[in-house]
């Protein structure tokens, strides 16, 4: 009997089908795949929407978007909060929170990463990069 040892299997299942495996050191970053054919970006597919090439690589995140669209929900939750779309400078769209009240969250904000994967709702959080308000001053 042949047993593959651990770091074998890892290096055999990695980034050559585009599968997310973070590092330990990058787990507060968003990593997303670019196709090797069309250089499209995208998050968390198995082929690439546009050329449907199934040859992606995995890339890291600077952590800098633009919030697209925002909305408050009330549902499963004791307070309120924002569920946004947010398209991150690399060229991909990405679900995520952005932290503050969620009426003070537009279209056209500009966000930071603040933690890639919330504890309770596993989803990114962002934080704004320009104050809210900051034409009323």
């Amino acid at each position: 009997m042949y047993h593959h040892s651990g770091t074998v299997l890892q290096q055999a299942g990695g980034s050559a089908a585009g599968v997310l495996q973070p590092r330990a050191e990058d787990t507060d970053a968003i990593h997303y795949q670019r196709c090797t054919w069309c250089g499209t970006a995208m998050y968390h597919r198995l082929l690439c929407p546009v050329c449907r090439g199934s040859e992606l690589r995995t890339e890291r995140s600077e952590g800098i978007g633009t919030v697209r669209h925002s909305t408050v929900v009330h549902r499963n939750t004791p307070a309120a909060r924002n569920v946004s779309l947010i398209e991150m400078a690399e060229g991909f769209v990405v679900r995520g929170r952005v932290m503050g009240p969620p009426i003070g969250i537009h279209s056209g904000d500009r966000v930071r990463l603040s933690t890639a994967k919330d504890p309770v709702r596993g989803e990114p959080v962002f934080q704004l990069l320009d104050e809210p308000y900051r034409a009323w001053s």
